[in-house]
């Protein structure tokens, strides 16, 4: 290592891309990008199956129009049922329901209802084609904006069309209020992420 590098690392590990895998920077990225919150996607196919699948890389796209997303890495028959009938629901993942989330990371076969493979409750959606997790406190129902291929990735972007609240999760003004949600979030390994202190700062 020359002294220029050395002298700027200050003591750090370095992690470079042309010496270090890419299941070992996955692993490193995943340890260090945390905590991610989870969106538990249910969704229907072309032939009338229910699926529903955990994503840790989920986010919101756009507010105008309202759009999240989440990334369904190596493809996923998520991916290609909101590809095949344009509709999806997130429900947000709770910690009651966490070893239920955790068993629907499996590799279900396409002919397989999750919903009933792990015993989870399901009720119809109220705008989409689809189910949406019963004990969820909160589903944001979907129409599939765009579907991006990133490497070996597929970001599935859809625009929200409606979203059901659990009056039991709700603050005073009648969003989720952080504590009663008690949203669980993935970490690195093999950790999961619990609701931790809150703290409020108002924007400068």
């Amino acid at each position: 290592m020359n002294r220029d590098l050395d002298e700027t690392l200050a003591g750090r590990t370095l992690f470079d891309h042309s010496n270090t895998s890419t299941r070992d920077l996955y692993k490193l990225i995943t340890a260090a990008i945390v905590p991610r919150p989870i969106a538990w996607v249910s969704s229907r196919s072309a032939e009338g199956v229910d699926n529903l699948a955990p994503f840790s890389f989920f986010s919101v796209s756009s507010t105008d129009p309202m759009v999240v997303q989440f990334t369904a890495v190596g493809g996923k028959h998520s991916a290609d049922n909101a590809a095949a009938t344009g509709q999806f629901v997130v429900n947000i993942a709770t910690e009651s329901m966490m070893d239920q989330v955790n068993a629907t990371s499996a590799g279900f076969a396409e002919d397989v209802n999750e919903f009933t493979a792990v015993g989870v409750a399901s009720a119809p959606a109220t705008v989409v084609d689809c189910l949406r997790v019963r004990d969820s406190p909160v589903a944001i129902e979907c129409e599939l904006h765009q579907i991006i291929e990133v490497g070996n990735s597929q970001v599935v972007m859809g625009r929200v069309v409606a979203v059901t609240v659990d009056p039991a999760v709700a603050a005073a003004d009648g969003h989720p209020d952080f504590t009663r949600l008690a949203p669980v979030s993935r970490l690195g390994r093999t950790e999961w992420g619990l609701p931790g202190r809150v703290v409020e700062r108002e924007r400068p």
